[in-house]
């Protein structure tokens, strides 16, 4: 696995904190590059954001926020445990 860049978390984080606001949610729905251009993630982030790539998100944020982000994504609560146990993550 390559190491997180510096801040990556962070701004991660803050990107799925962000979103709990229904308009930049319905936002991010309609063009989620355009809100990604807004905060600094590294090209892996922002691929995966876009991917929805679990594997790669997972271990970069809380999964408090990880599990929201997937929810708004429209992944129901079954298959986001699903996954998190598929990546060996039972929390």
């Amino acid at each position: 696995m390559n190491p997180i860049a510096p801040g990556t978390d962070y701004w991660l984080s803050k990107l799925f904190y962000d979103l709990q606001s229904a308009p930049l949610a319905a936002e991010y729905r309609a063009d989620p590059a355009a809100v990604i251009a807004r905060y600094p993630v590294d090209d892996d982030v922002r691929r995966a954001l876009l991917d929805d790539d679990m594997r790669v998100l997972a271990p970069r944020v809380n999964a408090y926020l990880l599990r929201y982000y997937f929810g708004a994504r429209g992944m129901s609560d079954e298959a986001f445990i699903t996954g998190i146990r598929e990546l060996g993550i039972d929390g």
